[in-house]
C-alpha cells in the first residue's frame, strides 16, 4: 500500500508543482518590473524550491562526450555490449583512430569492468569514477535497470544472479581482451559479489577469470569497525526487514506486481543520516537563487539531481544481501554459497587483490574491505595492495579530487602492472603449447 499510497500523493501535489514552476518563471521575467527587487527574487527562490523538493527525478545522463589524452580530445560513445532483464554492459567507446594518434606505446589499454553498486542509485553515481579511468583504460560498467521496470515475467533477482551476471560480462571483456583477462573493480556494495564471482571463475580454472580484482569501500566483512548501517542491520530482525522494507510496483509500471525495495523508501534513509547536511544545503541553494549565484545553484542542482534520482531493487537481492552480508556474515565466515556450491576465495592464485578504504567512510568502516586479503589466503603477497586512502569519507573514496589525485593513480599503477604480468603469462602458455 505504501508505494500506491507515494504514487498518488505524487499525482496529488502535481497541480501545485506545476503553479510552482509558473510562479518562479513569471517572478523571473524580464518582463516584470519587479524582477530585480529583493522579494520578487526570494519569490522566486521559494518557488523553485519547492518544485525540486516535489517533482520526480529521472535517471541522469552520463554526459560523458569525450576525454582527453596528452591533450587531445578522444570521441566517446555509449554502446551495450550485453543486454539482460536486469543490467545493461555499457561500454565507453573511445574513438580508436584518433586515439592511435597520441599513444606512444602501442599496446591496447587495459580493460577494466567498473561494477556498480545495485543500493539505490543509478550507475551514472559513478560518473567521476568513470571519466578518472577513460584515458588510460578500455572502460565498462555495469548499467543496473530499475526493479519497477521489470516485467514480473521475467524472473527473479538475487545476489546469486548477480554474481552470474558478473561472470558472464567478464567472460564477454575477456574474450575481446589479448590476454582473455580484463580487471575489474567494484565500488562499495558490489564487493562480496565481484569477490565471489572471481573466486568461482578461479576454482573453475575458468579462462576469462579477472586478472585483477580492486574492492573499493566494500563490506566483506561488516564486523570490523561497524557502522551506523552496519548496526542497524544487526539490531533488526532478518523478518523486519522483510515485513517494513518491502512494497509491491503498482501500475502502470512495467514491473507491477513486483516485491521490491523502494528507491523512495532507500532515499530517505539516505535523508535521515545527514538530514541538518541536507537541511542547510537546500537552505544556501535558496540563498544562492536570492542572491544570484548561478555557479553556486548549479552545483547544488547537479549533486541533488543525482543524488535524489533513485531505482527499486528485488526483494528476493536485497534480502538476501541483508541476511548474508550483513547478518551472517556468510563469506567472511567461509559460508558462502553459489548454485550449491561454497564460494572459496582460497582458490584465488593469480588473481591480483587491491583494497582500498576512507579514512572516514561512515558507511563501510577502516577493515571491512581489508578483510578481503584474508580471505584471498593462496594470492602471493607481492599480487596484493592495501590502501588507505587519509581525509576522505565513503564518497571520496571514487569520486572527487582525492579520488582523481591520489587513489586512481594508484589504482592505474596496479593495474598496469597486472597487465603486463597477465601478457607475460599469456605469452609463456602460448610457446607451451607450441612446444
Amino acid at each position: 500500500m505504501l508505494y500506491s499510497a507515494y504514487e498518488l500523493a505524487y499525482a496529488a501535489v502535481a497541480p501545485a508543482r506545476y503553479a510552482a514552476r509558473v510562479g518562479a518563471q513569471f517572478w523571473r521575467s524580464p518582463f516584470n518590473p519587479a524582477v530585480n527587487s529583493w522579494a520578487a527574487r526570494s519569490t522566486a527562490a521559494a518557488f523553485d524550491l519547492f518544485e525540486n523538493a516535489m517533482r520526480r527525478y529521472p535517471k541522469p545522463a552520463w554526459g560523458i562526450d569525450a576525454t582527453h589524452v596528452n591533450g587531445v580530445e578522444i570521441p566517446i560513445e555509449i554502446e551495450v555490449v550485453a543486454s539482460k532483464s536486469f543490467c545493461k554492459l555499457i561500454r565507453f567507446k573511445r574513438d580508436a583512430s584518433v586515439l592511435k594518434k597520441t599513444k606512444l606505446d602501442k599496446a591496447p589499454d587495459p580493460k577494466v569492468l567498473i561494477v556498480a553498486p545495485m543500493s539505490g542509485h543509478y550507475a551514472t553515481l559513478l560518473r567521476g569514477t568513470v571519466e578518472a579511468m577513460l584515458p588510460g583504460h578500455d572502460v565498462y560498467i555495469t548499467d543496473w535497470v530499475d526493479a519497477r521496470d521489470v516485467p514480473i515475467s521475467n524472473g527473479r533477482f538475487d545476489l546469486n544472479s548477480f554474481i552470474d551476471y558478473l561472470i558472464d560480462f567478464m567472460r564477454v571483456i575477456g574474450a575481446d581482451s589479448v590476454t582473455g583477462r580484463a580487471h575489474a573493480m567494484a565500488v562499495c556494495q558490489p564487493g562480496p559479489a565481484l569477490l565471489s564471482a572471481a573466486a568461482v571463475m578461479a576454482e573453475g580454472d575458468d579462462p576469462f577469470r579477472p586478472a585483477s580484482v580492486t574492492l573499493m569501500g566494500s563490506p566483506i566483512d561488516t564486523r570490523r569497525s561497524p557502522t551506523v548501517p552496519n548496526q542497524l542491520s544487526q539490531e533488526r530482525a532478518y523478518e523486519w526487514f522483510a515485513n517494513n522494507m518491502i512494497y509491491t510496483v503498482p501500475a502502470p509500471y512495467a514491473g507491477v506486481m513486483r516485491r521490491v525495495y523502494p528507491g523512495f523508501v532507500q532515499l530517505y534513509s539516505f535523508l535521515s543520516m545527514n538530514s541538518n547536511r541536507h537541511l542547510n544545503a537546500h537552505y544556501d541553494y535558496f540563498q544562492h537563487l536570492v542572491e544570484g549565484d548561478g555557479d553556486g545553484a548549479d552545483k547544488h542542482r547537479s549533486f541533488y539531481d543525482e543524488y535524489l534520482s533513485v531505482m527499486d531493487m528485488t526483494e528476493e537481492f536485497y534480502l538476501q544481501t541483508i541476511r548474508e552480508v550483513f547478518q551472517e556474515h556468510a563469506l567472511a565466515e567461509g559460508k558462502a554459497m553459489h548454485r550449491g556450491q561454497r564460494i572459496k576465495p582460497e582458490a584465488m592464485t593469480d588473481i591480483a587483490l587491491m583494497t582500498v578504504e576512507g579514512e572516514n567512510d561512515d558507511i563501510s568502516g577502516i577493515g571491512q574491505t581489508q578483510a578481503a586479503h584474508d580471505l584471498c589466503a593462496n594470492i602471493p603477497d607481492s599480487m596484493k595492495i592495501d590502501y588507505i586512502q587519509p581525509g576522505v569519507g565513503h564518497y571520496g573514496v571514487f569520486n572527487g579530487s582525492r579520488w582523481r589525485s591520489e587513489i586512481q593513480p594508484k589504482l592505474a599503477k596496479f593495474i598496469a602492472h597486472e597487465e603486463r604480468e597477465a601478457a607475460k603469462r599469456a605469452s609463456a602458455n602460448v610457446k607451451l603449447a607450441a612446444e
